[in-house]
């Protein structure tokens, strides 16, 4: 059938064609607009306790919005991804930047937190475009894993800029105005991504490679990526990333703020530092994925993170059995902070590595494989902070305490390791 024809895959005159004429600036670009994501979700970390007292709700209730913003993620990705195959990477990138600035505008005027939640919702549904979508551009132009892996180093880096400046500022914000600003900032961001989307981003999907395929014939896509082993094993190390990184990004408001006593702003700057390292990371992988074979690299990263993430747990039970010693900025937090940059900088490898091998060998459908990589990340991004809520809330654990954001890192390095071996041979 006509529907369920197959694209041709590009040539090779036309990829290296591509990849000659891809300006400068368009990693930096795809990077701005990838930041979309990870800005809504830190910008607003630090406001956590404000939020809480100003909708006259319960720390769970605010922490909850977390998750929302994460299923919101996982539930657009699986929907913009294949339309992305189907019509080309600008059109549902504006618009899904267009919905999320409207409904940040919503959040940012909320009387309560059932709007707000509802808001944020439909807010991270728009903002999944910009997850998919350059991920999708990158697999577009540059089809070698190796160089696509260096790509989305670069991607890496962009996009880790704004998330270091966003907890600082919301934190600045917090302390000086109101927590609603944050919204207002964010609806802003979302109308200059649209902006630069019309103004400077190329189509990097042309007419004769789009699918035109039913929703049978999609939902049958999603089966056959699902039972590709090099694709599956890779993007559950990229979602077990996830959720190390969000059982972090749960619990660590209230942990250093209300447990550590850190202020707002040195909370954001605490932030700021994991967030460089992770960068950090991501530009040392971009050297070595040169000379080095990028599977080795992976594993590699992956046990240096499992090491970071028993050593935190450790010293996080320590700290429950003995209470008094972990209070106020004592010395007993450097251990935790160190534990954690072992846990986290690592991070900034797996993902691009990850990412990377999930969509080698999905040149013809990379967004539809773009989409469903995210959601899987998302997917447990939300159950990992599920998961560190209902520990924070048992009595041995309380959310205070480092314990239930040790543990659910510790269970997404485990989980990574576990998934090495299901990779496939390097050919």
């Amino acid at each position: 059938m006509a529907a369920n024809a197959q694209p041709q895959q590009p040539s090779s005159r036309h990829r290296y064609e591509v990849q000659s004429t891809t300006p400068w600036w368009l990693p930096v670009l795809l990077g701005f607009l990838t930041a979309v994501g990870p800005i809504s979700t830190d910008i607003y970390l630090p406001a956590f306790p404000s939020m809480v007292q100003t909708l006259h709700t319960s720390l769970s209730s605010v922490q909850m919005t977390l998750s929302i913003w994460f299923v919101g993620l996982a539930i657009g990705q699986l929907t913009v991804g294949p339309l992305s195959d189907r019509f080309g990477r600008r059109m549902p990138l504006i618009a899904g930047n267009v919905i999320f600035a409207v409904c940040s505008a919503v959040c940012a005027a909320a009387p309560d937190i059932v709007t707000f939640s509802i808001a944020r919702f439909v807010a991270s549904i728009g903002a999944s475009a910009s997850l998919v979508i350059p991920t999708a551009c990158v697999r577009d132009l540059v089809p070698d894993q190796r160089a696509g892996a260096r790509m989305m180093s670069r991607l890496v880096m962009v996009m880790g800029v704004v998330p270091i400046l966003a907890p600082m500022l919301g934190g600045i914000v917090v302390t000086f105005v109101s927590w609603r600003v944050i919204f207002w900032a964010s609806a802003a961001y979302g109308l200059l991504c649209v902006l630069l989307v019309l103004r400077m981003l190329p189509e990097t999907l042309d007419h004769e490679h789009r699918l035109r395929l039913p929703p049978i014939t999609l939902m049958t896509r999603y089966i056959v990526l699902l039972r590709h082993r090099a694709f599956l094993s890779h993007a559950m190390i990229a979602a077990f990333s996830t959720f190390l990184s969000f059982s972090y990004l749960t619990a660590a408001s209230p942990v250093f703020i209300n447990g550590f006593h850190f202020t707002p702003f040195q909370f954001s700057m605490l932030f700021g530092l994991f967030a460089v390292f992770m960068i950090g990371a991501s530009q040392v992988n971009g050297a070595l994925v040169s000379r080095f074979d990028p599977h080795k690299i992976l594993s590699v990263a992956i046990c240096i993170s499992l090491v970071g993430s028993l050593l935190l747990t450790a010293i996080a039970f320590w700290l429950n059995v003995h209470p008094g010693s972990g209070h106020g900025l004592s010395l007993m937090v450097v251990p935790v902070i160190m534990a954690m940059l072992l846990t986290l900088s690592p991070t900034g490898v797996i993902y691009p590595n990850a990412t990377m091998g999930a969509l080698a060998d999905q040149a013809r459908v990379a967004g539809t494989a773009s989409a469903l990589a995210g959601t899987m990340q998302y997917v447990f991004g939300a159950i990992a902070g599920v998961l560190v809520g209902l520990l924070s809330g048992m009595p041995f654990f309380g959310e205070q305490t480092p314990l239930p954001m040790a543990i659910g890192m510790a269970m997404g390095a485990v989980a990574m390791l576990l998934c090495l071996p299901m990779r496939p041979a390097v050919r």
